[in-house]
């Protein structure tokens, strides 16, 4: 659909409850909620849920079922805040216990509930407000062109609650089956989360995650997206796996402590993947993200352009009730107190020269979180990689000036958690906005929704991980902190001149190349920094999506209010509201109670036959019901 023919859902003229009590109240409980499920969750297996779509059926069916409202955008206000806190913990977890490591190791003193705050808020805040000004660039003149899954699939959630009828009954059937897929896999446990399949010619494995929300963004993406995910999953796991392991053979090569061979015998693939492969992908990641940048830069420039307008009173600009963001004055000023706030307050150990680094490497890395979740979704946005590619240049920056030891190291990290938080943000804002843009909601509200998540976010974030360090320890069995232990690795790294720059120079260069071939460079990136698992599941999607288009009439491809889009959305919201109770049901020491592996264990069969299942229920949601229709 061409911009300009765009309609949102509650039109521009009218004006229905949004920014209320009920939906401020529901949503600052849900962000602290979200947020401490995900904190944990992240630490413990490395991975986060997307809380945008559970936040929306929750506020959906407390607002409409049990108060009897009628008011679809109050219903997005609640997801807007409540995300909030999914995000920040997200930003949070990859880098702050990093300090807490440190703290063990009696390097540095253990960071404060205070330390924590102010670094969470500086991130959350300048997440938000950089994204201000790039709404109209990526949402507005790129609808139709950015799909933006997850802000899609909510805004579908939401619809089909308001609507009812078939739409409602798609929506809910995903739900319904996705939960039941999920509580499975993850809770029961009685089906492995991966099926992996050795291919040992090449000494290499392709495998493939049993989760319904995984298909659902391949389907919502599509195949050319999927297709350039999975492409750079190959090149990882086909061609530079085999490589290193047939030609590293007995050297040691940093950041490994044994040779290939015998790291290939202990973890197989997998082992070469996280000591290699994950620096590699995090150089294509930073390539790829600065090459878009450059090719987002005029549109860029435009979008500041229209902003400064409306500074100057053009009322054609932001006029309208669908077109009101927060003014680019309050924006600036409130950028100029966090970066003022950054340098000069004690607990954030980050000089002049750090204050600046965030500016710059904070406003880019928010212009590219923003445009790559329009492409692959928020759960699979690569934001520690982002903070890998942070580190690398803040740690090098610091010891360049002189700014080394214990001093440098915890600037880098403060650095680091900074945009890591910011990347995060600008990600989730920029899908909430997509949601809101498509509802009809008033994005100035929003963006102060936002805000008011991030603020309740970071102040809760602190007890979160303070409790948490307490109870297990960071980098233990309990929780594992996989990403904050790489940022650690990368910082002393770094500081001690001994970082495998050769690898994040391939990975660079695999993504000007890839550039050179009239490919976009970033989810072929995202596809090799990410594991294999994530993109051949996402591809699985992206394949039932293809099939489905051209088995449907011309006029019916790519609508957006097709029942496949509906279920999938669903799946989506289905796996990550039970996502969000069995984190809970983990922090409540419960997990135990309901694993059934030790009675029934289905394996790869059972994996093979839930993934055979979930494709036959999309194919029933998004083509055979179609053809029953045009019966």
């Amino acid at each position: 659909m061409k911009n300009e023919d765009f309609k949102p859902y509650v039109p521009a003229e009218k004006i229905t409850p949004e920014f209320t009590v009920t939906s401020v109240i529901m949503g600052i409980l849900l962000a602290v909620i979200f947020g401490a499920a995900n904190a944990y969750l992240g630490l413990r297996v490395g991975l986060t849920v997307s809380a945008s779509i559970p936040a929306a059926v929750i506020s959906m069916g407390v607002i409409r079922v049990i108060m009897k409202k009628d008011s679809i955008l109050e219903s997005n206000m609640v997801q807007t805040i409540g995300s909030a806190g999914e995000s920040l913990a997200a930003g949070a977890i990859f880098t702050l216990p990093v300090l807490f490591l440190w703290a063990k190791e009696g390097v540095t003193d253990s960071p404060s509930l205070v330390t924590i705050f102010l670094i969470a808020l500086c991130g959350g805040v300048l997440g938000v407000v950089f994204m201000i000004p790039l709404r109209n660039a990526l949402i507005v003149k790129e609808h139709g062109v950015l799909p933006y899954p997850e802000g899609t699939a909510c805004a579908e959630v939401l619809l089909a609650g308001e609507e009812g009828g078939t739409s409602a009954k798609s929506v809910f059937a995903g739900m319904g089956l996705a939960a039941v897929f999920k509580f499975i896999v993850d809770g029961l446990k009685v089906i492995p989360g991966v099926v992996t399949v050795p291919v040992k010619a090449l000494k290499t494995e392709l495998s493939a995650e049993v989760y319904p929300a995984l298909i659902g963004v391949g389907y919502i993406c599509g195949v050319k997206i999927s297709s350039f995910m999975l492409a750079g999953g190959i090149i990882g796991w086909f061609v530079l796996i085999p490589s290193i392991v047939t030609f590293g053979g007995n050297t040691v090569l940093y950041p490994g402590t044994v040779t290939i061979s015998e790291m290939y015998d202990a973890g197989g693939a997998g082992a070469i993947w996280s000591s290699y492969i994950r620096y590699i992908g995090a150089g294509a990641v930073a390539a790829g993200g600065i090459i878009s940048l450059i090719k987002s830069l005029p549109l860029i420039v435009r979008t500041f352009a229209d902003a400064v307008k409306g500074m100057k009173g053009n009322k054609t600009v932001g006029n309208i009730r669908t077109e009101q963001d927060m003014s680019m004055k309050f924006t600036g000023i409130v950028v100029i107190v966090m970066i003022v706030s950054i340098w000069l307050l004690p607990q954030i150990p980050v000089t002049l020269l750090g204050a600046i680094i965030i500016v710059i490497i904070g406003f880019f890395f928010a212009t590219v979180s923003s445009r790559m979740v329009g492409i692959v979704g928020s759960s699979n946005n690569p934001v520690s990689g982002m903070a890998i590619a942070t580190l690398l240049f803040a740690t090098l920056c610091l010891k360049t000036t002189g700014d080394t030891g214990a001093h440098g190291m915890k600037g880098a990290i403060a650095i680091g958690s900074i945009i890591c938080i910011i990347a995060a943000m600008s990600g989730d804002t920029s899908q909430d906005l997509k949601t809101g843009y498509i509802l009809g909601a008033t994005p100035k509200k929003q963006q102060i929704g936002e805000l008011i998540g991030a603020v309740v976010s970071a102040f809760t974030i602190g007890g979160v991980l303070i409790l948490l360090n307490n109870a297990w320890g960071f980098g233990t069995t309990e929780l594992s902190a996989p990403q904050a232990t790489l940022m650690k690795m990368i910082t002393e790294g770094v500081m001690d001149g001994n970082l495998p720059w050769t690898l994040v120079f391939i990975g660079a260069f695999i993504a000007i190349v890839i550039e050179l071939l009239g490919i976009s460079s970033l989810p072929v990136a995202i596809g090799l920094y990410l594991p294999l698992e994530l993109s051949t599941t996402i591809m699985i999607g992206g394949v039932i999506r293809w099939f489905v288009d051209k088995k449907s009439k011309a006029g019916e491809k790519n609508n957006e209010a097709g029942k496949g889009i509906l279920f999938c959305s669903g799946m989506i919201a289905g796996e990550g509201l039970v996502g969000i109770i069995l984190a809970i049901i983990a922090v409540i020491g419960f997990t135990d109670a309901i694993d059934l592996s030790n009675i029934l264990n289905l394996g790869i069969v059972g994996g093979i036959i839930l993934i055979i299942v979930m494709i036959l229920c999309v194919l029933k949601f998004g083509l055979w019901s179609r053809n029953k229709a045009d019966d």
